[in-house]
């Protein structure tokens, strides 16, 4: 059902009948529109509108805004000559413009009603969100084919189409429905027909933005789907008001399988945002170790950078090739948050300097980590508190800061969300 490369292919009703082109929707967004010639500009494509049709929605027209309470414009698919790299042509209108747009019965609009709109199941959970839509062309016509919930639509939506961190994950149309074109309007969701199993496909990062907009019983209902690693890594992304929502009705037998898989740092986390009688009746499912060592950390006043940090960075020497080290990244399987910089060590751990994906990502494969790193790096002492651990977030906005002992040995990272967002609810 969900494609697992990055492969568009010619609708079967269509294969064998000529040549066809494939496109994705962000690769034509904004792209010039012109009267047969170059210089004759009429806009930029503002959206594409399909007719609903078997088996594939089929263009009926062009969609141009021009802003500041100017009309619309439509230009009918009969009337495009070609699409080019830089610009879509189409036949001049018969006047100094084409009508306005007027919507008709059985009409989606591809922006409007689709990109980045929520996705859910038979049963109404939401479990994925349009990040671009695969097109083709072919026999003079465009059809609407495929929806694109990777990681790798949302680079081409944001013009980085060249970077591919992730595999594409192709859904095919059939399977995608809005619940209707009135309710694609009203409910900012479409129709999936897709089993639970491919909760798991999702980065934990996704689901947990996905649990912070449902009602408890949908929660509860996605929630149940996870294996207890998923559901850890979930809960811990998740905003403190729906970690709030989703603990509060775990079975104890749940709870003590999903806290298995948690650092004391992290329960301690979780826990802090807890009702005190939530939390002793919490600790009871815990291993009297464990329980001890987190009831330590949220008894004291005075939290350390040392019980806040995460042992999941990434750490290369600098005589690392930057092309070696994005492959290794696209292979990992690692959740995003966890690559956001590349640390740059010596055998000894010590931190020399650090790499920002952004940066990885654009340089020259040849290139070594120490060309490129920046230097010095901005770390937390172990020993620092929590508040000089969010002054130092809210002056850089990092992602992540490494945390360091005396000898500047990196030891672990503490992620922003976990200091800020913390931060930001104690203080409502």
């Amino acid at each position: 059902m969900i494609s697992a490369e990055k492969q568009v292919s010619c609708p079967e009703a269509y294969a064998g009948n000529g040549p066809f082109r494939m496109f994705f929707f962000s690769e034509l967004a904004k792209r010039r529109v012109c009267a047969r010639n170059i210089k004759n500009r009429l806009g930029k494509l503002t959206d594409l509108v399909f007719a609903m049709a078997e088996p594939y929605p089929e263009a009926a027209g062009l969609y141009l805004e021009h802003g500041w309470n100017q009309p619309t414009e439509f230009i009918p698919w009969d009337k495009v000559i070609k699409i080019d790299d830089d610009a879509i042509f189409v036949e001049p209108p018969e006047g100094d413009k084409y009508p306005p747009f007027a919507d008709q019965p059985g009409w989606i609009l591809i922006d409007k009603h689709l990109m980045g709109r929520t996705i859910v199941d038979l049963d109404g959970r939401r479990i994925e969100v349009v990040n671009d839509v695969s097109l083709v062309e072919a026999r003079c016509k465009l059809l609407l084919v495929d929806v694109d919930v990777s990681f790798n639509g949302f680079w081409r939506r944001w013009g980085l189409g060249r970077l591919h961190l992730a595999k594409s994950r192709l859904i095919r149309w059939k399977y995608v429905q809005p619940l209707s074109l009135e309710d694609a309007v009203s409910t900012d969701k479409v129709a999936l027909s897709i089993t639970r199993q491919h909760l798991v496909e999702l980065p934990s990062e996704d689901l947990a933005d996905v649990l912070e907009e449902l009602s408890r019983h949908e929660q509860e209902a996605v929630f149940s789907a996870l294996d207890s690693e998923k559901a850890a890594d979930t809960l811990l992304e998740a905003e403190p008001r729906a970690q709030r929502q989703i603990i509060t009705h775990l079975r104890e037998e749940r709870a003590k399988s999903i806290f298995s898989e948690m650092t004391v740092p992290q329960l301690a986390n979780i826990f802090s945002i807890l009702p005190h009688d939530d939390v002793q009746d919490l600790v009871k499912v815990l291993e009297p170790e464990t329980a001890q060592r987190v009831q330590a950390i949220l008894s004291e006043q005075e939290t350390r950078a040392k019980n806040l940090m995460s042992p999941d960075f990434w750490a290369k020497p600098p005589e690392a090739k930057a092309g070696e080290v994005v492959e290794e990244i696209r292979r990992s399987g690692n959740e995003p948050h966890q690559i956001s910089y590349i640390f740059v060590v010596d055998q000894d751990k010590t931190l020399l300097g650090v790499v920002d994906l952004r940066e990885l990502v654009v340089t020259g494969g040849e290139k070594s980590l120490q060309e490129i790193m920046a230097s010095p790096v901005v770390t937390a002492e172990e020993g620092d508190l929590r508040e000089d651990v969010a002054q130092i977030f809210a002056k850089y906005h990092f992602r992540m800061l490494p945390v360091v002992d005396g000898a500047d040995h990196i030891l672990g990272v503490i992620y922003y969300q976990d200091i800020m967002k913390d931060l930001l609810i104690h203080v409502a």
